[in-house]
């Protein structure tokens, strides 16, 4: 059974991903059309910013409220928040 992890930050990650899949939409149309590299270049380094954008978010979001709450009052070890802690940073 699916376990239901919702943050509030969530809602605009999904948007601020959504904008990203259009814009890479539009990037793959620019190859079609044979858009100079420049171009391309600039477009899927705004792609890339975008995704990593959204994927800080989520890590900072993690980090401030489920390894706060870990800390705080779970129950769990401290060595458990903290590998927790270094198995999700690994992806900054």
């Amino acid at each position: 059974m699916a376990h239901e992890h919702v943050h509030e930050t969530h809602p605009n990650i999904v948007k601020r991903l959504r904008r990203a899949e259009g814009h890479l939409r539009r990037v793959i149309a620019m190859f079609d059309e044979g858009r100079s590299c420049l171009d391309l270049a600039q477009q899927l380094h705004a792609v890339e910013k975008a995704v990593g954008q959204a994927k800080r978010t989520l890590i900072h979001d993690h980090v401030d409220h489920c390894l706060d709450t870990a800390a705080n009052g779970s129950g769990r070890s401290a060595k458990a928040v903290v590998g927790e802690f270094k198995a999700i940073s690994k992806y900054l």
